[in-house]
């Protein structure tokens, strides 16, 4: 039985995954950015106020995830979340060869585990975040969940491996077809932009600790 702080513990998780706070989740839904406070969850009365359907629907639309992702979320705050065992390996070490292979599914050795969450995507693996490039959203040491299979549209944080063996974590801006833009979170550093043919993939990541 999922319970009300389960309920509000998911959708704070759900919004640091994915880079936001909760009132930047709730703008990015479509809704009042006041609709996630934390003021917003208990009533005038003292009684629980729960988020409506609606807006964890608007919620799951945005980021593109599942009821079922949603309910693994929740789970994480009550204890009834599955959770696996992912391959892990740093992003500084990653752009070296023999991790991954040429769909960017890992192989080889030099991986170590992590457990996380179940992402639903078998192919999954984790990456240790270093550099600053993208903070404050992902900081030195995080553990972001990639997922290979995951549709990608604008706005996720996705890892890109390009041609000169460079693998990074990135915002995806847009994607044309010629070429990719990209944004780096820390506005010290530069937005990319490749052309298609300088990726040789691109994934979603779909979770992260922080």
């Amino acid at each position: 039985m999922l319970r009300h702080k389960d309920i509000w513990g998911a959708l704070d998780r759900v919004a640091k995954a994915k880079g936001y706070s909760a009132s930047g989740l709730a703008r990015r839904a479509g809704l009042d950015p006041t609709s996630f406070n934390k003021s917003k969850r208990i009533n005038p009365q003292g009684k629980p106020r729960w988020p409506t359907t609606e807006s964890i629907a608007k919620v799951l639309e945005v980021t593109d995830l599942t009821l079922s992702d949603f309910v693994t979320f929740a789970g994480e705050g009550a204890g009834a979340g599955k959770a696996r065992r992912y391959p892990l390996v740093g992003l500084a070490k990653a752009g070296g060869g023999g991790y991954f292979d040429d769909a960017g599914f890992p192989t080889g050795s030099g991986w170590t585990e992590v457990e996380g969450p179940d992402v639903g995507d078998d192919g999954a693996y984790a990456l240790e975040i270093t550099g600053d490039s993208m903070m404050p959203v992902f900081r030195p040491g995080d553990i972001v969940i990639v997922s290979p299979t995951s549709q990608i549209k604008r706005g996720d944080r996705v890892i890109v491996k390009t041609t000169d063996e460079q693998v990074m974590a990135k915002e995806l801006i847009r994607q044309t077809k010629r070429e990719i833009e990209l944004r780096s979170v820390n506005e010290e550093h530069p937005d990319p932009v490749f052309r298609n043919s300088e990726i040789i993939w691109m994934h979603r990541i779909v979770w992260a600790s922080q």
